[in-house]
């Protein structure tokens, strides 16, 4: 057996030289085989996914296109809705609620011949870089299951890893997709904010959320952003306009592009040597390949960390406020009124991580610290906004590491939420930015674990984003097979 990419899934199956039944049954075996070693999902949805299979097998038999990605089996992260299929953010406060619908996304997919195979385990309310802070219990990561898969998508990044599904869909607010991409050995991509409808993605910081695909190449997540990107009625912040496709120019090279190594990156607190180095390394391929390599402040990068996490705390204290007991999944019993069911459902509901962020975001926009905390910290993000768009305009491209390091030992950062946070230093100033940035595995750590590289554009520069990454791609070391399934694995 071969891990086969999505593009050649998809081919295969509208050729008939295989059919999607098949290769899905291929990946479910896969599932029943290591699933409980990794939990990667919350749920797998197997009947409906076989159902979806014979469709598209049906479809080409009587000669009908089944869509770009017929027959390609992709896993979602629990937090996007499918109708009637839990949703549960991998918190306790939803435990039993299903959908009445599909977010736009995953209508997409299903358009597109797409078979999904189950909803992915993630950090509770996508809070969290390492997919610890699961009420159902940690994924563990495909290379080494000792440790971290990343967060907050760790399941969706694990999942392809894993060879459970060929694509997978993340939600990133500060990082969740592109790190768990680097710690899993994965492409993971944010793209800008806008460009991918978040309707029925359930809100964590809905000004930093967006959407965004894992693959095990960068010409699979250019196919699948292509599917899910565009215009959408029902989210008043996606884009009107057509949107750039990002699979356009994957084989243009990048003679002559301008590429900036962001100097407040590299120079972050606590990334180490070797994760710098893969970065130096692929600024010298790039380089090769005639591109013009040089290095680029960003001054106010560095305060990206410390922006984030008011902005994003107070927009999770605001959207967290509808779980209340009364619409949607959880009731307390035995409350003797109903702010003693608020009370009771909220407590028991919600994690600690889940708690933590909305009493720190409730206390930044309280009356008399509005001005002293949020406020300044929408200054500091204007500020961000101000130094991208000042180096943009030397630099088609900016280069820097995705995540301080490699994955590490689980458990190793849960009970000192400050270090945790400071796994997302590389990638929180994207976001605050709304500008598109994709990360994309360059060799290894000391550890023999897989480095991620994360390329950054300016505001709908997805296309020559995906450009450079294919050819940072190409020449990329060899990374080794997952542990897990390296002994039935060809590649």
């Amino acid at each position: 057996m071969s891990l086969a990419f999505a593009v050649e899934v998809a081919a295969g199956v509208k050729d008939g030289t295989v059919s999607a039944r098949a290769v899905l049954e291929e990946h479910l075996g896969r599932i029943e085989r290591h699933e409980g070693q990794v939990h990667a999902f919350n749920t797998v949805t197997a009947d409906r996914a076989r159902a979806a299979a014979d469709a598209v097998d049906a479809a080409v038999t009587s000669g009908r296109d089944p869509g770009p990605l017929a027959g390609v089996p992709v896993a979602l992260k629990d937090n996007l809705c499918t109708r009637g299929v839990p949703t549960t953010c991998s918190s306790r406060i939803l435990e039993g609620w299903i959908p009445p619908y599909d977010a736009t996304v995953v209508s997409r997919l299903q358009a597109a011949g797409a078979v999904i195979v189950g909803k992915t385990n993630l950090d509770e309310f996508a809070m969290g870089s390492s997919t610890e802070n699961s009420a159902f219990g940690p994924t563990r990561n495909p290379h080494d299951l000792d440790r971290v898969p990343g967060g907050s998508s760790g399941g969706s990044a694990a999942a392809v890893a894993a060879g459970f599904a060929a694509l997978g869909l993340g939600s990133d607010t500060g990082g969740s997709i592109r790190q768990p991409a680097a710690l899993c050995g994965v492409v993971g991509a944010k793209p800008t904010y806008g460009l991918v409808s978040r309707y029925g993605l359930v809100a964590f910081a809905s000004s930093l959320d967006q959407i965004g695909p894992f693959a095990r190449s960068v010409a699979d997540a250019a196919l699948l952003l292509d599917v899910i990107a565009g215009p959408d009625p029902a989210d008043s912040t996606s884009f009107r306009e057509p949107p750039p496709r990002a699979s356009e120019r994957l084989g243009a090279g990048v003679e002559g592009l301008r590429v900036g190594i962001v100097t407040e990156l590299t120079d972050a607190e606590g990334i180490s040597a070797d994760v710098v180095e893969r970065t130096r390394e692929a600024a010298d391929a790039l380089s090769a390949a005639g591109a013009k390599v040089d290095e680029v402040s960003v001054p106010a990068a560095v305060y990206g960390l410390s922006a984030y996490y008011l902005i994003a705390p107070a927009e999770a204290s605001s959207n967290l406020a509808r779980y209340d007991g009364v619409r949607y999944g959880l009731r307390a019993s035995g409350s003797k009124d109903i702010t003693d069911m608020y009370l009771r459902t909220r407590s028991a509901g919600f994690g600690a991580e889940v708690k933590r962020r909305i009493m720190l975001g409730t206390y930044a926009l309280s009356a008399g610290y509005y001005d002293a905390y949020y406020g300044k910290a929408q200054q500091v993000r204007t500020l961000i906004i101000r130094d991208f768009e000042t180096a943009y305009r030397d630099f088609d491209v900016l280069l820097g590491p995705t995540a301080p390091g490699t994955a590490f030992p689980l458990g190793a950062k849960t009970q000192d939420p400050l270090t945790m946070y400071l796994n997302d230093v590389c990638t929180i100033p994207s976001n605050l930015a709304g500008h598109p940035a994709i990360s994309v595995p360059f060799g290894t750590g000391a550890d023999g674990l897989p480095a991620g590289v994360q390329i950054l554009a300016p505001a709908l520069g997805e296309v020559v984003m995906f450009q450079v990454a294919a050819v940072l791609e190409a020449a990329a070391p060899d990374l080794p097979v997952p542990q897990l399934i390296r002994s039935e694995v060809a590649r």
